[in-house]
């Protein structure tokens, strides 16, 4: 299990959404997280 770095949901790697963001996956549990993160991926790329 991954965590949502937006919302702090646990979520599962094999059917989440992912962004690569600097080498790394970040996944998220819905459509408007990953939205979020990619309006300002440094904000959360750093948590």
């Amino acid at each position: 299990m991954a965590k949502d770095v937006v919302c702090g949901m646990e979520v599962d790697e094999k059917k989440a959404m992912f962004v690569s963001f600097n080498g790394k996956k970040y996944f998220f549990c819905s459509k408007a997280c990953k939205e979020k993160f990619n309006a300002d991926p440094e904000k959360y790329s750093s948590n």
